[in-house]
C-alpha cells in the first residue's frame, strides 16, 4: 500500500481525539509526521510507521 501523504492532506485516524473530532490535517512530513486536530488545533507528532498504523483513511476533497 503506497501512501501519498502531503502537506495539507486531511486524514481520519482510527482513534478519535478527546475533543470529539477524528479529522486531522498533516502539517509536517518526513521521518516523523506532524498532524493538527481540525477541531481544537492540538498538534501531535508521530513516527511515520506509527502514523501509518493509526491512520484509517485519507479524506478526498
Amino acid at each position: 500500500m503506497e501512501n501519498k501523504i502531503q502537506l495539507g492532506t486531511r486524514v481520519i485516524m482510527k482513534k478519535g481525539h478527546p475533543c470529539g473530532a477524528n479529522e486531522w490535517e498533516v502539517i509536517r512530513v518526513g521521518a516523523d509526521i506532524k498532524i493538527k486536530c481540525c477541531n481544537c488545533g492540538r498538534v501531535v507528532m508521530l513516527p511515520r510507521i506509527e502514523f501509518n498504523k493509526k491512520m484509517k483513511k485519507v479524506i478526498e476533497e
